[in-house]
């Protein structure tokens, strides 16, 4: 596959990306790099392989779920270091 510079631009576009002269350049040759190293994939032999959908044999522990005691309000509140009658006071993050 080639890659030029309508294709760069018509990419950028659609990912919302703005390059000027020098980066639409720099993408072109290191797309084009991309896509022969991905190209060599093909030479593979994979017949017979099935497809992986993780690359991790591990197997998720799962629990059942369980309704079991939980704190009041008023305990969770109690080592609050600010609070107000019902809510944490936290310090304002946003002007």
């Amino acid at each position: 596959m080639k890659v030029d510079k309508e294709t760069i631009n018509k990419i950028a576009h659609l990912a919302r990306l703005e390059f000027d002269e020098a980066e639409t350049e720099k993408m072109v040759a290191d797309m084009g790099k991309i896509i022969s190293f991905v190209e060599k994939l093909n030479e593979v032999n994979t017949e017979g392989i099935e497809p992986l959908t993780t690359m991790s044999h591990e197997v998720n522990a799962l629990r059942e779920d369980e309704v079991k005691p939980h704190l009041t309000h008023e305990e969770v509140l109690q080592n609050a270091p600010r609070k107000d009658a019902d809510f944490f006071r936290v310090p304002k993050v946003l002007e």
